[in-house]
């Protein structure tokens, strides 16, 4: 795979800190945690990680602090495969987040952007030749969106496919989604980019919203319901979930993007790349932790194996 382009990820590098519990506190409640832990995050990372571990050339452009965080994170990052000499140190600290996990595998996330927050235009700039290269360009929206923004137009310049993942939901530029080849929201995200509630239009309808403001192609993640695509090579597909004994879903949209990149990059279509996308979103459920959680492509071919009739697809749907 190395003589293939490198998938590169412009993103967040985060510190995780997880603490389990059996219920999510109220506002104002305090619940003691059954355990915790301290995972490297950050959908940027997490991304990256997920493509390294499928043995795809991938590259990171970011930026950590200066603190002990920020040396751990491009540690740990170069020890999954991920190359990280487009990756800053500003002085300050690392972004951080804290991730409360329940019993049944749902997750709160409150995020300290620290030096993801410093990742500029300018920083693209410095890396226009890593840009240049890619084969595919993943995106997310917890490092400043102007700066998504300018990605955007250099992808489009350079003609490399973009894949933005807007999470956090906020407003976007205008004019952005014209840039971008495939926007994969979840449910939440979905329903802030409507306006609305997601259980007023069905999947159809919002992919078609969506892809009215200028995308040209649509992946909506519906969780348990599974993902719908829309594209001019896929109109109209939903992909079942696959069903698995979920435990942490911290990253699954991150492992699914990860896997969805890779899997176009190895040339299969966007359906199949969705399938496939499917089991590494699935696999990660079943183990704690963002990075640590990411499958190898061994045990992605393995279950899919073990669970072909997933391929059965539910068909159009309008």
């Amino acid at each position: 795979m190395s003589a293939q382009k490198p998938i590169i990820v412009v993103g967040s590098i985060n510190t995780d800190l997880v603490a389990m519990t059996k219920k999510m506190p109220a506002v104002g409640e305090t619940v003691i945690a059954s355990d915790f832990a301290i995972h490297p995050g950050g959908k940027g990372a997490n991304q990256a990680v997920a493509v390294a571990r499928l043995g795809y050339p991938v590259r990171l452009i970011g930026r950590v602090g200066s603190d002990t965080f920020g040396v751990e994170l491009k540690t740990q990052l170069y020890s999954a495969g991920v190359d990280v000499s487009g990756v800053a140190t500003t002085e300050g600290v690392s972004g951080v987040a804290v991730v409360i996990v329940s019993e049944g595998g749902d997750n709160s996330i409150l995020v300290a952007p620290g030096a993801n927050h410093k990742v500029t235009p300018e920083d693209l700039d410095a890396n226009v030749a890593i840009l240049r290269s890619a084969g595919i360009v993943l995106a997310q929206l917890e490092i400043p969106v102007e700066t998504v923004e300018y990605l955007a137009r250099i992808c489009a310049r350079e003609n490399v496919p973009l894949i933005l993942d807007p999470a956090p939901a906020r407003e976007l530029p205008r004019g952005l989604l014209q840039d971008v080849a495939w926007f994969t929201p979840n449910q939440t995200e979905a329903a802030f980019y409507l306006g609305g509630t997601y259980d007023q239009p069905t999947a159809a309808e919002t992919a078609q919203v969506l892809l009215s403001r200028g995308c040209r192609g649509v992946v909506l993640k519906m969780g348990a319901n599974g993902t719908y695509l829309s594209s001019p090579e896929a109109a109209g597909i939903r992909v079942p979930a696959y069903s698995v004994n979920a435990i942490d879903t911290t990253a699954a949209g991150d492992a699914f993007n990860g896997g969805f990149a890779t899997a176009l990059m190895l040339g299969k279509s966007p359906v199949e790349s969705a399938d496939f996308a499917a089991a590494v979103a699935a696999i990660s459920v079943t183990r704690s932790g963002a990075q640590p959680s990411m499958p190898s492509m061994p045990e992605v071919e393995e279950f899919i194996r073990s669970r072909s009739g997933n391929t059965a697809y539910a068909g159009h749907e309008r």
